[in-house]
C-alpha cells in the first residue's frame, strides 16, 4: 500500500513531549500521541520542516504556519505530522493532525 491520505486530529501525550524544542521556537514534539483511540509510538524523526506564511495584518513579515515531521512508528509505519501555530476554526483547539500513513512494507521497522 502506497501512502494515503488521513487529515485527523491526533492528541499528544504532554508527558511524552521533547520539551527541548521548544527553546528553539519549536513545538514540544510528542513521543507518543493517541490516534483513533490507540497509543501510537514514534521511534525516530526522519525529517523536519515548516511551511511560512505572510503577517495576516499587513506588515511584509513572514510566519511559521506549520511544523511538519515525518516520524516512523512501531506498529503503523511511516506518519506525516503536524502542529498548526494557530488552532483551526471548529476543530476544538485541535493543534496536532495526523497527515498521512505510509505502512508499505518497506516503510515499516
Amino acid at each position: 500500500m502506497a501512502e494515503r491520505f488521513v487529515s485527523e486530529a491526533i492528541e499528544p501525550l504532554v508527558e511524552t513531549c521533547d520539551t527541548t524544542r521548544m527553546s528553539l521556537g519549536e513545538p514540544g514534539l510528542p513521543r507518543q500521541f493517541i490516534w483513533r483511540g490507540r497509543v501510537v509510538e514514534i521511534t525516530e524523526v526522519l525529517r523536519a520542516w515548516h511551511d511560512t506564511g505572510p503577517c495576516r495584518h499587513g506588515s511584509d513579515e513572514m510566519y511559521v504556519r506549520k511544523h511538519w515531521y515525518l516520524v516512523a512508528t512501531k506498529a503503523a509505519g511511516n506518519m506525516k505530522i503536524y502542529f498548526e501555530r494557530q488552532a483551526r476554526r471548529g476543530s476544538k483547539g485541535a493543534r496536532w493532525w495526523l497527515f498521512s500513513i505510509d505502512d508499505s512494507p518497506a516503510r515499516l521497522k
